[in-house]
């Protein structure tokens, strides 16, 4: 299962991480969202390279204000507290692993 970050949370676990970071904003009416969800849960479970968790959008729009999310899902990944990656919308968990591990290799 995939962590949830919240604004307690992500400086620590998110920008502090010594491992690249894949972060899901998403929000509860959002069906890309839910058909995304099981897909980022796998990927939390699967990767050692990289932390890989989420944040409701609805229930933290601080930081969904601060990273610019205009649409959900919309996929940040951070390496040393920078974003590195930006994606919106599905993407399939082939695309997803490949996008961790371009950026785990060069960690």
């Amino acid at each position: 299962m995939a962590a949830e970050y919240s604004k307690d949370t992500f400086e620590t676990e998110v920008l502090k991480s010594e491992q690249p970071v894949m972060v899901d904003f998403w929000s509860d009416g959002c069906p890309p969202c839910k058909r995304l969800a099981p897909v980022i849960d796998a990927l939390a479970e699967s990767n050692d390279s990289a932390k890989v968790g989420k944040v409701n959008v609805g229930q933290h729009m601080e930081l969904a204000m601060e990273y610019g999310i205009t649409a959900v899902p919309t996929i940040l990944v951070f390496k040393g507290g920078e974003i590195v990656e930006r994606m919106q919308g599905y993407r399939d968990q082939d695309e997803l692993q490949k996008v961790i591990d371009s950026h785990a290799a060069s960690a």
